[in-house]
């Protein structure tokens, strides 16, 4: 999944224009495996950051690295 893509489904999701919980575990499901992070509907959701756009939440899931315990 490129940066461009996963943007536009971020704002997407962000903005509420999926209103179908089936479409929205996809589309989450989607950007899970694309960017690789199991994060991401953490940060779409419950990041209360004043000024988060779907560029930051991008961003933020492109930097995350998995660590081994």
């Amino acid at each position: 999944m490129t940066r461009d893509e996963a943007i536009k489904l971020v704002q997407h999701l962000m903005d509420g224009s999926i209103t179908n919980e089936a479409e929205a575990s996809a589309a989450l499901e989607s950007l899970k495996l694309g960017l690789r992070c199991p994060h991401i509907s953490n940060y779409i959701f419950w990041d209360f950051a004043p000024g988060l756009t779907a560029d930051k939440v991008v961003d933020r899931a492109l930097a995350y690295e998995p660590f081994a315990l």
